[in-house]
């Protein structure tokens, strides 16, 4: 009878240890965690910003996956992390990604009289179809011009709130309003279906940044660089 019971736990255990990965409980256990989706095989970049006065302090990214450290200005095959002190943030870009590998909690961190400081949470999901991706992770365009991004979401979020976010200041706008509080116009538009459309128009040079395109809770980032106008433009 003992024996008995001992399999049934460990049967239910080893289920419930299934079920939680089909899940993907490195996300869902804590909410503090950003939730970033990636199509397998593919590539992301992802910001840090940092406080301006920690410019010459050392900066790293953190895998709970494997408890390693990956320091600013370190490029590998699959990994690089570069810093731009100029802009206060360092960007991490991983390649190549596979769940099995990839999936799981990271930190951007920065390392203030010997002990670390985290300034940003991560929960990476790799997806053959990611709940939410980017048509295009980089977009440009020229001041006082308009550029256009598409952000794509699968159909288990079609009900879920669409926003288009600038990171380093958290400055959200949301489908089907129209923002022109800061001169350049933001409006948004969902097809209802598997995507919804950024429009950005009177473009000036303080939009270049990061942004987020998010559903729900899944995000994408997206880079903006806005150019100086062309001669002979308005």
């Amino acid at each position: 009878m003992c024996t008995m019971v001992t399999y049934k736990k460990k049967e239910i255990f080893y289920f419930l240890i299934g079920f939680w990965l089909i899940l993907g409980v490195e996300c869902y256990s804590s909410g503090s965690y950003n939730r970033l989706t990636v199509k397998t095989g593919g590539s992301v970049t992802i910001p840090c910003y940092y406080d301006e006065k920690y410019t010459h302090q050392k900066k790293y990214w953190h895998s709970e996956t494997d408890n390693s450290r990956t320091y600013t200005n370190t490029t590998q095959e699959n990994l690089s992390v570069i810093d731009n002190p100029d802009q206060n943030l360092f960007t991490v870009t991983m390649r190549n990604l596979q769940s099995t590998k990839h999936d799981g909690r990271y930190h951007c961190a920065v390392k203030i009289e010997g002990k670390p400081t985290v300034i940003y949470d991560l929960c990476l999901q790799v997806q053959s179809a990611p709940d939410v991706s980017v048509v295009s992770s980089s977009v440009s365009g020229h001041e006082g011009g308009d550029i256009s991004v598409q952000c794509l979401y699968n159909s288990g979020y079609k009900n879920k709130v669409k926003q288009w976010c600038r990171y380093k200041d958290k400055r959200c706008y949301t489908v089907g309003r129209t923002n022109t509080s800061q001169n350049s116009s933001v409006q948004i538009s969902d097809d209802g279906r598997r995507s919804f459309t950024v429009l950005m128009t009177g473009l000036r040079l303080t939009d270049s940044g990061w942004y987020l395109c998010s559903a729900g809770e899944p995000l994408n980032p997206v880079q903006l660089t806005v150019n100086e106008a062309e001669p002979g433009t308005v």
